[in-house]
């Protein structure tokens, strides 16, 4: 027989402060019931000798010293079923898309643990999103953490949104899903979501969670771990590779300091808790594959960085767990570019895995190391250009100007619905680099030059 305690001491923010006499276990799950006999859901977040917090999933408003609380003596689980594919779910996993509830096969707890590293197996197999800056240059592999660092205004949920529609696993007839979870959305950015997926038809091998801005930030906390759990049991027990995309980690990270304020916690760095690297890390170390399990987790996290500030400690400590980051650029952006991917800032560590032969193509890492290499001379040039006048620059350094005009124009630029083959992106950077003189390519070895340079193809 449950006991339910009226001893509730404190209400502060999102959380209530209950004195118990026996035992409460972390993460134990808690129903609160009001004195007009209305229900509310909450969480164990704390527990000592004395004292109880608890985290209230549809907030404080109404409860009082009258309210009672009883502890249910299990954690929160997220029912999952293979028919999760196709619907579209409220942040705390209810069903938004006026279907049924989720008959379940299991039910699992939100919880979850990090792969354990002994168990993992290396990333290795390329991912096509058919975005050439990412494909060709900051390749995404199965089972990697590459997230996308964004600022306000930028088109991150597009990206975002033609990954999600486009990505495929090459030279593989494995069953490829979608978890999309998107944390403190407009109902105008969710309902963009819900026609982007069902207009596409990418909807069909998706599950969608969406947690709505005016929706309590406790409930901001619990989407992504019912998104990762969801994802699990279809990467590891239904042996599917799914892509779990998560947007606005941002958002996610403000309902964390939130809470930390309520619980008048010492903060860290701008106010966040000194715990919110453990946190991040709890939620991208669930990415990987696993040694004997045909099944895949590959994460792509989307994070605003505010005042578009890299150094910010959202971007800063993602960017320790993670394996890279694809970097959108403002600059591109006003230029009228989508996607406009700073390909300069942008990173893979785990490219080199992905790419060559027997992946995608021979010339892939050389071409891409040639494409920086080239861009970045142009990119320099342009600032050269505005001191002295392109009058003033050599016939060779003109060339290398105009190149990274059409770099721009050609290799960055693609339509939102524009899905590039592997080949037609490298393709693509070859004809860039014929317009270089030939000795300029260093970092390209002559064979391959040979092989695949327009010039000497066409012989």
């Amino acid at each position: 027989m449950l006991k339910e305690y009226k001893t509730i001491k404190e209400i502060a923010g999102p959380l209530i402060f209950v004195e118990k006499t026996e035992p409460v276990g972390y993460g134990e799950l808690v129903k609160i019931t009001l004195p007009d006999g209305s229900m509310k859901r909450g969480q164990v977040l704390d527990t000592s000798r004395d004292v109880v917090v608890v985290q209230v999933f549809e907030g404080t408003g109404g409860i009082d010293r009258q309210s009672s609380v009883k502890f249910l003596g299990e954690t929160l689980k997220m029912p999952v079923s293979k028919d999760m594919l196709g619907r579209i779910l409220s942040g705390a996993g209810d069903p938004l898309d006026g279907g049924p509830p989720i008959i379940p096969e299991d039910r699992l707890d939100i919880i979850g643990a990090a792969i354990n590293p002994y168990a993992r197996d290396n990333p290795q197999e390329f991912i096509q999103t058919g975005i050439s800056t990412i494909d060709g240059m900051n390749t995404l592999v199965r089972g990697q953490k590459l997230p996308i660092f964004s600022g306000a205004g930028l088109p991150h949920n597009d990206i975002a949104l033609q990954i999600a529609r486009q990505a495929k696993v090459l030279g593989s007839g494995d069953v490829f899903a979608v978890v999309f979870a998107a944390m403190g959305i407009t109902s105008e950015e969710a309902q963009y979501f819900m026609r982007d997926f069902e207009r596409t038809g990418a909807l069909k091998r998706a599950v969608v969670f969406l947690n709505l801005a005016d929706d309590p930030a406790i409930e901001r906390l619990i989407t992504p771990r019912l998104a990762l759990t969801t994802a699990e049991y279809l990467a590891f027990t239904q042996d599917m590779h799914v892509l779990v995309i998560l947007t606005d980690i941002t958002n996610y990270c403000e309902a964390l300091r939130q809470i930390g304020a309520a619980r008048e916690e010492v903060p860290a760095r701008r106010g966040y808790p000194g715990y919110m690297y453990t946190d991040l890390a709890s939620m991208y170390e669930r990415a990987g594959r696993i040694k004997n399990k045909k099944g895949s987790i590959t994460q792509v996290p989307i994070l605003s960085m505010p005042g578009d500030d890299i150094t910010h400690p959202i971007p800063d400590l993602t960017g320790y767990i993670t394996e890279g980051q694809i970097v959108a650029s403002r600059e591109l952006h006003r230029a009228g570019i989508y996607p406009p991917v700073a390909v300069g800032r942008s990173l893979s560590r785990l490219m080199g895995q992905g790419i060559g032969a027997g992946h995608t193509r021979d010339d892939h890492r050389a071409l891409s190391d040639q494409l920086y290499a080239a861009y970045a001379e142009g990119r320099d040039l342009r600032g050269l250009v505005a001191i002295v006048g392109k009058e003033a620059l050599s016939s060779r350094d003109r060339k290398f100007l105009d190149f990274a005009d059409a770099f721009e124009d050609r290799f960055v630029r693609q339509r939102h619905d524009e899905d590039r083959t592997i080949e037609q992106t490298l393709d693509l950077g070859w004809d860039l680099l014929a317009s270089l003189p030939e000795d300029t390519l260093t970092k390209i070895d002559r064979k391959l030059i040979d092989k695949y340079h327009p010039a000497h193809k066409k012989k």
